[in-house]
């Protein structure tokens, strides 16, 4: 089988993901980051009253025609708290912010254009247009209206906009499942002590970490060792916890160690490809078994989170009815870089930001697929395409961001 181009495998992946049916009711403060299932309509109107939008007077806007007209205050409206009389020919009522607007008015004169006089009486020094300053009954919504519409993410404005309609549950759908396998006789748990030919397992913290910033859950399998028992028990345990997506992390190319591919072949996977042309990351496998989509990715540290980036995410976002998240962007290289052979390379680089608002790129000097501590310091890969000729230093290139950079 021949190395796929990054994009041919990405399209290949996304074509085959059947996004998430399932929904559940959850309570608002819960929603966050949510997509919702079904169009939300307020229970409310909103404002509910006429209201004042600022502080001052209401009153009569026939009484005020010109300046200097002396006016009776008979009382107070404060939020929560209305005047309950009636605004009269010559008087008005102390207004605050939000509060009902007393019948009878129609107009708020803000207190800075209102000189205070002795007694319960106000001098008006400036003449507002009728209506000004009032926000009406219904001005944001209606009961019944529609507001939110399914399929949007839950953010802060929607969420806002949820709870001001007067709803404390929503309809979202279900978080998309990433069960996630690490393989390998060599593995131990994060906390253990290696022995002399055994290495921490580090990538399902990181890949985890991938699924749940784009809103999955992880179903976290552990380890398995280099045997078919363990990987077919793993494999039920993936496919009784409901996962959409199964990650395995290792073991998918075809040495004599290397059991995965075979074993879930074996199981009924229908083996899509599992060969990319990437630097690092070549030995991605993608098929399908049953309803589960199957990832599998390097057991390398670094390859597995490139292949994360790229490939995890975008699964998962698809899934989850989310719309793809663009990590592209233009940078200028300042250093000179290779020739590049039939792979796409993705160099680890650290990202400043140039007085004139634009970004530099520096990569790294050691870029070998091991070096964890590398990945965790760059802030973006810059994207090499097959082929692509000598850069000198000074030019533009294309880099994938992991991290954003702040303005200088």
């Amino acid at each position: 089988m021949s190395l796929l181009p990054v994009e041919t495998a990405l399209h290949r992946l996304l074509s085959a993901a059947r996004p998430v049916t399932g929904t559940e009711w959850v309570a608002i403060a819960d929603a966050q980051g949510r997509v919702l299932a079904q169009d939300v309509a307020s229970r409310i109107t909103h404002p509910p009253f006429d209201s004042s939008a600022m502080d001052g007077y209401a009153l009569r806007s026939a009484d005020i025609a010109e300046l200097d007209t002396h006016l009776t205050v008979i009382g107070e409206s404060a939020a929560g708290s209305r005047f309950s009389g009636t605004v009269l020919e010559g008087q008005a009522v102390r207004i605050f912010t939000g509060a009902p607007v007393p019948q009878g008015a129609d107009t708020v004169l803000i207190q800075e254009d209102a000189e205070r006089l002795e007694g319960s009486r106000i001098r008006t020094r400036f003449v507002p247009a009728k209506g000004r300053h009032i926000r009406p009954k219904g001005q944001d919504f209606h009961e019944g209206d529609v507001v939110l519409q399914a399929g949007e993410r839950l953010d802060s404005g929607r969420l806002t906009v949820a709870a001001g309609m007067n709803h404390d549950r929503l309809p979202v759908y279900r978080r998309v499942r990433v069960a996630i396998l690490a393989t390998g006789d060599e593995l131990l748990p994060p906390g253990s002590t290696p022995g002399p030919d055994q290495i921490i397992a580090s990538n399902t913290l990181g890949i985890a970490a991938i699924a749940r910033e784009n809103g999955a859950e992880v179903i976290d399998l552990g380890i398995a060792p280099d045997r078919r028992s363990s990987i077919e028990e793993k494999l039920a345990a993936a496919r009784s916890g409901g996962a959409d997506v199964l990650v395995t992390l290792g073991g998918a190319s075809v040495g004599d160690h290397d059991l995965v591919q075979s074993t879930l072949v074996g199981a009924g996977m229908e083996l899509d490809f599992w060969r990319i042309a990437m630097r690092p990351g070549k030995p991605l496998m993608v098929g399908r078994l049953g309803e589960m989509q199957v990832l599998g990715l390097p057991g390398n540290p670094v390859s597995s989170l490139v292949c994360g980036f790229l490939f995890l995410e975008p699964l998962v976002l698809a899934l989850g009815h989310l719309p793809e998240r663009n990590r592209l962007s233009t940078a200028i290289t300042t250093k000179a870089l290779s020739a590049n052979d039939k792979r796409q390379d993705y160099i680890r680089a650290k990202l400043d930001r140039l007085p004139d608002g634009r970004m530099s790129a520096t990569p790294f000097e050691r870029q070998d697929s091991s070096m964890m501590q590398i990945f965790a310091r760059a802030d973006a890969l810059i994207v090499r395409p097959p082929e692509a000729h000598e850069t000198e230093a000074g030019s533009a290139c294309t880099v994938f961001m992991l991290r954003d950079v702040p303005l200088l």
